[in-house]
């Protein structure tokens, strides 16, 4: 795997030189309360992926990650709503497309793949008309053009048989090789961007890494860029370009994979990263009192006060600006962890 790409510090995310491949910028997205004031889901987040790259998005459940994969896909689940900010694709406010517009973006352009497969593929359809039918809404092929697309794209995705798991049905398939399908119908149309939704997390170790491997060499022949969504920091460390960490709603540090891995600023991120780590003075100091300030209710200030062992009446009060720590290396702390 390449190196992190070089990346330029900017107000409206951390893209690589040029034009960003998507930009999110101030995007703000909101569930109603009964009863109550609407609770965002997402807070004035700015993000960046540059052509090409492959971003890990890591955050504990409930941090927003799938609210943001769907935001770039205009697809909130109701009852939410964006209420504010923009999600620019190759310049394009896809805030101001209708139906029809985007219903062309998806599939061809952007594409998702999901953390069910089974949930994802129609019990009712063989594998080969599912991949088909994704094939005739968006390329001019047809009939035995279909069918030969169809063949290669399983073979890309090292699905074992082609020419019968073709004419298989969802329930035909391990969850292995199901994963695979809805990778294939994800990059049937070599989309410029595919976003990850916690895709492996159903998956066996063992599995999973090979699904890994294979997304990633994928992602990397057909240059496409790839958000990989997901709640296991370790998988970032091995397969993608560069990491952003998601809590409560804020991206509260993001950067180059080894500039992040060797000297994370926040401390939610190296409290996600103590998870994994052997070393237990590291994991006691960092797990000992995740309840600092849990008494006082966050109405102001930063989002990760009531858990942070650092915690001070600042960040109570006042939520961080994003600083940078290096080249493209941002986070939002008021005191940020130094060595």
């Amino acid at each position: 795997m390449s190196g992190s790409p070089n990346m330029s510090a900017g107000t409206e995310g951390s893209a690589a030189k040029g034009d960003p491949l998507l930009q999110i910028i101030g995007l703000t997205v909101e569930f109603p309360q009964f009863g109550a004031a609407s609770r965002p889901a997402l807070n004035n987040v700015d993000f960046s992926i540059a052509r090409g790259e492959v971003v890990g998005l890591v955050g504990e459940s409930g941090s927003g990650k799938t609210t943001l994969a769907r935001s770039i896909m205009q697809l909130v689940p109701e009852p939410g709503y964006i209420s504010g900010g923009r999600v620019l694709f190759e310049g394009r406010d896809l805030g101001t497309l209708g139906p029809s517009e985007l219903r062309q973006l998806r599939g061809r352009e952007i594409s998702m793949i999901i953390s069910n497969p089974r949930g994802e593929l129609d019990p009712l359809q063989t594998v080969g008309n599912q991949i088909g039918n994704v094939l005739r809404a968006h390329t001019p092929l047809d009939g035995a053009g279909i069918r030969a697309r169809a063949l290669e794209l399983l073979r890309q995705v090292s699905i074992p048989a082609p020419e019968r798991r073709i004419n298989a049905y969802p329930h035909e398939l391990s969850g292995g090789m199901a994963q695979r399908v809805v990778m294939a119908i994800a990059l049937a149309c070599s989309p410029k961007l595919v976003v990850s939704d916690d895709a492996t997390s159903g998956l066996d170790v063992t599995v999973q890494a090979q699904v890994l491997e294979l997304m990633r060499d994928l992602v990397t022949g057909f240059g496409t860029s790839l958000l990989f969504v997901t709640r296991d920091i370790g998988i970032t460390a091995h397969y993608c370009d560069r990491v952003a960490v998601i809590y409560a709603g804020e991206i509260v540090e993001e950067g180059p994979r080894d500039a992040f891995f060797e000297n994370p600023r926040h401390p939610y991120s190296i409290l996600l990263l103590s998870a994994f780590a052997q070393n237990e003075r590291l994991r006691r100091y960092w797990l000992g009192d995740t309840t600092a300030g849990a008494s006082r209710a966050r109405e102001q200030g930063c989002p990760f006060a009531n858990r942070c062992v650092r915690v001070q009446d600042r960040c109570r009060v006042e939520n961080p600006e994003r600083r940078e720590f290096g080249r493209g290396h941002f986070a939002k702390c008021h005191y940020p962890v130094e060595r």
